[in-house]
């Protein structure tokens, strides 16, 4: 009896014993076998979960043509990389209504946020809070924004004024007096083009004069404000030749006002336009030229420069966001979060077709 016993508990203990060989999930299953392929899809999804982030993008103005456009790229990056992205913004280009809204979606469980800031100074306070959240930080059109991890541009902002100022003083056959407009004499970005043109300016072109009682004129990001504005230039100031333009409203609104006004073979004016806004106006020679970047890559370029971020990847100069103006970043020396590609490009009515958006 006792033989039999001891019997049964050997062969209890063997059984076990086997069982537990094959159902331990520390041994490794041969390579191969679908074993092996269920934990390593086990292990990807347990990879690709750690990456399931949300990321908001919070631009000036979501009704605007330019930010229409951006919102594009945006969707593309979160097809391709599988991860949730979405635009928000106030309808018209207001301050205090962006803040806000930065201020309700960083409570939204968000891992980071991208924003186009109307003016970087008001926008600080609400981006520090969002960094003290955890929340990676990333600007655009906000190089002197302190409160983010990084600011990427399509180019470096000076180089881009200057770019602006040379065809424009192509068309004035260097001589003349000119002046500057911006959409906001707080927008960051704009002031650094118009001091980029000016600058470029005094270097080159010594047979151009800023005007000197009104250098910089404020539009307020709205066509019609930017062609009353110059309206009024013009008439107060008779002298006045050529016309540099930073807002995307501002170059169609100033072309306007040259063409209503006569004066369309001896004003000119050069600066940032959206193809389809200012097409007719190139083809009907109220605009010789149109300066910009595609917004749709820079909504891209800031959510990859997100997600680069919530990964840990080294960013620095050569860094490639998968777009050809931003495939090779150059870091600021003066300014070590300022990130800048090499994007701008020159529109005519030669070309203009060439752009849908």
């Amino acid at each position: 009896m006792k033989k039999k016993i001891l019997l049964t508990l050997l062969t209890v203990a063997t059984t076990v014993s086997m069982l537990a060989g094959c159902g331990n999930s520390s041994s490794p299953a041969p390579a191969g076998t679908e074993a092996a392929k269920t934990t390593d899809a086990s292990k990807t999804a347990e990879t690709e979960g750690k990456k399931d982030y949300r990321i908001a993008v919070v631009v000036k103005g979501n009704t605007n043509g330019w930010f229409i456009r951006m919102e594009k790229g945006i969707k593309k990056w979160a097809d391709e990389k599988g991860i949730e992205a979405w635009m928000t913004g106030p309808t018209d280009t207001d301050s205090s209504q962006q803040i806000q809204i930065i201020q309700d979606v960083i409570n939204q469980d968000i891992d980071a946020l991208c924003v186009v800031p109307v003016d970087p100074v008001a926008c600080e306070p609400v981006l520090q809070e969002a960094r003290d959240k955890g929340i990676v930080v990333i600007c655009h059109e906000g190089s002197t924004v302190e409160n983010c991890d990084y600011d990427i541009e399509a180019f470096n902002n000076a180089g881009y004024g200057a770019f602006i100022m040379d065809n424009l003083a192509k068309l004035m056959n260097e001589k003349g007096t000119y002046t500057t407009m911006v959409g906001f004499l707080s927008t960051a970005s704009h002031n650094e083009w118009a001091d980029g043109a000016v600058a470029r300016q005094k270097e080159a072109y010594p047979g151009l004069t800023l005007l000197a009682d009104l250098p910089r004129v404020e539009s307020e990001n709205n066509t019609e404000t930017a062609y009353e504005k110059a309206k009024e230039v013009l008439k107060k100031y008779p002298d006045i030749t050529g016309f540099t333009g930073s807002s995307s409203d501002d170059t169609p609104g100033i072309a306007r006002a040259i063409n209503e006004l006569g004066l369309a073979d001896s004003v000119h004016v050069v600066g940032t336009g959206m193809p389809n806004e200012c097409r007719e106006l190139l083809k009907n020679g109220s605009l010789t030229c149109i300066t910009l970047w595609d917004p749709a890559d820079a909504g891209y370029a800031m959510c990859e420069l997100a997600r680069m971020c919530l990964d840990g990847e080294e960013i620095g100069n050569g860094t490639n966001l998968g777009l050809s103006a931003y495939d090779n970043l150059v870091v600021d020396e003066n300014n070590k979060k300022l990130l800048m590609g090499n994007g701008f490009i020159s529109i005519t009515a030669d070309n203009v077709d060439d752009f849908d958006f």
